[in-house]
């Protein structure tokens, strides 16, 4: 069943992911931008969120690597792309230019989408 219908529970490893009932994290590693980026649109299409809107390519994605320049307008500390309920982010170690980690989030939890954007819940 697909992790959008049955959300991993606390503790469990779901495809070489971790979940804590809350967040599922996995992280993606070709041996490029564009093949970890084509294996994490893959993973969503697998898993249920082929409808959430996320950028059209790798070269799109890399848009979203530089923090904006402006605090009030970030709402995750480490640079990505963001479009509930779905995380792309990017390693912060220069070494690591080609891992993305991939951040899912239980949508069936309380307060969801207040914890999305760390507002509340």
């Amino acid at each position: 069943m697909p992790l959008r219908d049955d959300f991993p529970p606390v503790g469990s490893d779901y495809l070489g992911g971790t979940s804590d009932g809350w967040e599922y994290r996995t992280v993606f590693s070709g041996t490029t931008l564009e093949a970890s980026y084509a294996m994490v649109v893959q993973f969503l299409k697998e898993e249920g969120y082929g409808n959430v809107p996320i950028p059209a390519n790798a070269l799109d994605l890399a848009l979203f690597r530089h923090p904006r320049r402006h605090a009030q307008f970030i709402l995750v500390a480490e640079p990505g792309y963001v479009h509930n309920p779905v995380r792309i982010l990017f390693h912060s170690h220069s070494n690591r230019q080609k891992d993305l980690i991939l951040c899912v989030y239980n949508e069936n939890a309380p307060h969801h989408l207040l914890r999305f954007h760390g507002v509340g819940g």
